[in-house]
């Protein structure tokens, strides 16, 4: 049996970021629009071939996709787009909430002033970002954000950690935006873990933190949930509350 040979759009590349980043957001864009359809084997040579790339960048894209659970790859066939997995989102956010509130607790411990005035102009700089609307600035202030609070616990690897799990989320392609909830209402959500930090609170930060994190990882995990059409699982939602 041949892979599935339907034509299928994805966008170009455009040589503004590294090939293999750039397959990945045109096929992840291509799975979230159905272009690419859960269940069906599509061509790795195919893709190349309309993205007008060598096979490479793809192939290492695809096993990116495959590491986050968006595809799978078939022996010589191709590769088959996989629905999402709620159960993937619960546990990345189970394990963020494991990471991020100790760590949380321990900055706001070690919180001095030059922590609470980053905090604070990042923060404010999210606000901006949600009035322009423009996602990916907020977003990279929002993670700067979290960093700040990850670093001041003096665990660099943390850092690292953490990172890597923001990215397989957005690697899934689940977010929030315009559809559970705004920018500005995302910013509203860290400025109780600002207000806490100003106050030097350790609990209350840690409390902050966890609200936030499970918050959109239960927004998140009811929309893939709804996507797939499925009934979020109540051990999922355990694991959103275990810590």
């Amino acid at each position: 049996m041949t892979p599935n040979r339907k034509v299928f759009t994805v966008r170009p590349v455009d040589g503004t970021s590294s090939l293999t980043q750039q397959v990945i957001d045109s096929v992840r864009e291509a799975i979230l629009s159905g272009e690419l359809r859960p269940g069906e084997l599509y061509s790795v040579y195919q893709l190349a071939a309309q993205l007008n790339v060598s096979r490479t960048p793809v192939r290492e894209a695809m096993l990116r996709l495959a590491e986050a659970g968006m595809v799978r790859f078939e022996r010589s066939r191709g590769f088959r787009v996989l629905r999402r997995d709620p159960r993937e989102i619960a546990e990345v956010f189970h394990l963020r909430l494991l990471l991020e509130v100790p760590a949380a607790r321990l900055a706001a411990r070690r919180a001095g002033p030059e922590l609470v005035e980053s905090a604070r102009a990042e923060l404010e700089a999210m606000r901006a970002a949600a009035k322009d609307h423009d996602e990916p600035r907020f977003m990279r202030h929002d993670r700067a954000f979290h960093r700040l609070l990850l670093t001041a616990g003096a665990n660099r690897k943390l850092v690292g950690m953490v990172d890597n799990l923001r990215d397989a989320t957005i690697t899934l392609g689940a977010s929030t935006v315009d559809r559970s909830r705004s920018l500005a209402d995302i910013a509203e959500e860290h400025e109780p873990i600002l207000a806490a930090l100003e106050a030097r609170d350790p609990e209350a930060v840690a409390g902050a933190m966890r609200a936030h994190v499970s918050h959109t990882g239960e927004l998140l995990l009811a929309q893939v949930a709804t996507e797939a059409g499925v009934a979020a699982d109540p051990a999922d939602i355990d694991l959103l509350h275990a810590t």
